[in-house]
């Protein structure tokens, strides 16, 4: 959509520039860019989310029943974990014995479920409401910790399940639209010149811009508001431009001995993808991983396809951070929007309905101390026991492992000041140094 100017304002050569030529093969990314400011006084860490896009069952994964009568238990047996006394769905072995290298939350209790507002709800930490959209953990990281010039503040792969909400389209990810293959570049689309659209072409426009920004600078006649503008511009010719940012998403530039241990599948791709975009200086990569939405087919759906991917998918993004030297600068959250109903369906091909009164999710990585399981439900999975964590919770204690304080105040563009977490707190025992 073409910039417009009040009656009053001639478009100056600036407005010109950003408007039309600078723009072409920039204009939608420098859109999402505009306005990302530095706020500086956080940690240089970063982060991997991961959407377990459905709403996987708890009971078939991390948190088995095998007491429970078997319209509840299901068809899974289970296996021993490297925790005494833990157990997890037979189709999880390689997780199993990977457990020093992550913390299972069980008993993780909410009230919605519903996709949509489910997915709102696990991605910010907060409930939606009607009068203000929360930003997602991506959008959060963005704006307080931009990344170089030359990158993406955040990464979704393939596209966003959380929206910027209040701090607006600047701070939303950057999506790939795909999922990466494995030996293969991914073809990023906005990272694609338009049809007779070079790269030095963009060049010598930015030389232009650059020339131009002088003599505009020189004769005073400036605003902030434009400064602005340009240096957003900027910041999407950078990206569109930049080797390191290429070369991050094309996976065929791996070490073949480092890609061997990822899977051929989406989710272990887009989990080797991960590593190299957070090794690039990302800050925060959103995989959503789908299928989980199992109201029939359940096991079959589960056994022969979900479960193996999840095992071998996690197993070697975390094997992978470590080898990178990037496991402990790194936090990593796994989660669906809800869990699944004890009690198997009455269909022809049994599954299990939504429920969010209990749920699992799984932290590992930067701040967080692996090898432990906090939490946990009743004999049929029906409800946490002891003590119900909230979303709210986990998300004070995701932030916190990030070096950001969950109560700090952000203020939306009218001024209003908003609370990042509203009504969590960190989880100590999940906390190093806590």
């Amino acid at each position: 959509m073409p910039l417009s100017f009040p009656h009053t304002m001639q478009p100056s050569r600036r407005d010109m520039l950003c408007a039309g030529t600078l723009a072409i093969g920039g204009i939608n990314l420098s859109h999402l860019l505009r306005a990302e400011e530095a706020v500086s006084g956080s940690s240089a860490k970063s982060a991997i989310v991961i959407l377990l896009d459905g709403g996987p069952s708890h009971i078939d994964t991390f948190d088995p029943k095998p007491t429970a009568p078997r319209e509840m238990r299901g068809e899974f047996g289970t296996i021993s974990t490297a925790l005494p006394g833990v157990q997890f769905c037979e189709h999880l072995p390689q997780l199993a014995q990977a457990t020093d290298r992550y913390a299972l939350v069980r008993g993780v209790s909410h009230a919605l479920s519903d996709h949509g507002l489910g997915k709102k709800y696990i991605l910010t930490g907060t409930p939606p409401l009607a009068s203000i959209q929360y930003p997602s953990y991506s959008a959060v990281m963005n704006y307080r910790n931009p990344a170089a010039i030359d990158l993406p503040g955040s990464v979704a792969i393939p596209r966003s399940p959380q929206g910027p909400g209040f701090l607006g389209i600047e701070h939303a990810s950057f999506e790939t639209g795909k999922f990466p293959k494995a030996g293969r570049s991914l073809d990023v689309p906005a990272l694609a010149l338009p049809a007779g659209t070079t790269t030095p072409m963009l060049e010598r426009r930015e030389r232009l811009r650059r020339t131009l920004d002088q003599k505009l600078e020189q004769s005073g006649n400036s605003t902030l508001l434009l400064d602005g503008m340009d240096r957003h511009s900027q910041k999407a010719y950078s990206i569109l431009t930049s080797r390191r940012t290429r070369a991050a998403f094309d996976l065929s530039q791996e070490k073949p001995a480092f890609a061997k241990q990822f899977a051929q599948d989406s989710f272990s791709q887009s989990c080797l993808l991960a590593i190299r975009l957070v090794e690039a200086g990302v800050r925060c990569v959103t995989i959503s991983f789908g299928g989980w939405d199992t109201h029939r087919n359940n096991f079959p759906t589960l056994k022969n396809k979900n479960l193996p991917r999840l095992d071998t998918g996690l197993v070697a993004l975390l094997q992978g951070l470590t080898q990178r030297g990037l496991f402990d600068s790194t936090t990593v959250l796994a989660t669906g929007e809800f869990g699944r109903t004890p009690k198997i369906n009455a269909y022809g091909q049994p599954g299990r309905e939504h429920y969010a009164k209990c749920m699992f999710m799984l932290l590992a990585g930067g701040g967080i101390v692996g090898g432990q399981v906090v939490g946990g439900s009743d004999t049929t999975g029906a409800l946490p026991v002891d003590v119900s964590i909230s979303p709210d919770d986990v998300a004070a204690t995701f932030y916190t492992s990030l070096g950001m304080d969950p109560e700090q105040v952000l203020h939306s563009p009218d001024g209003r000041p908003v609370t990042l977490v509203r009504n969590g707190s960190p989880i100590r025992e999940l906390l190093r140094g806590s």
